[in-house]
């Protein structure tokens, strides 16, 4: 079972929140380049994997949100968790500007 999370801001870029989630969680971001996602950046570090990413996805013919539920928000952060995250959300959410979008459980 795995723990999802999604928070969105519309007041940081992606690089903002590299540096400023890498100081709340200890954790060090490489750079990744997907043809579907773009430009993220991961970590994942004993059983925490979190991903920042922008909310502007790569199209066919154009750009298309990640999380056509929140357009506003210019970039995401997804997070997956082998455990519920409760602490991780805390640190995440103690973050201006960061808002939680929605949580699942698969």
């Amino acid at each position: 079972m795995a723990d999802h999370d999604i928070y969105g801001t519309s007041t940081h870029t992606a690089d903002d929140l590299v540096r400023l989630v890498s100081a709340r969680l200890g954790m060090t971001f490489t750079e990744r380049e997907s043809h579907f996602r773009g430009v993220y950046h991961l970590a994942d570090d004993h059983g925490v994997r979190v991903e920042i990413q922008p909310n502007e996805t790569p199209g066919d013919d154009e750009a298309e949100p990640f999380d056509d539920a929140h357009p506003e928000c210019r970039v995401l952060v997804l997070t997956t968790t082998t455990a519920p995250g409760v602490t991780l959300r805390a640190r995440l959410e103690s973050i201006e500007g960061l808002l939680h979008l929605r949580h699942g459980t698969v």
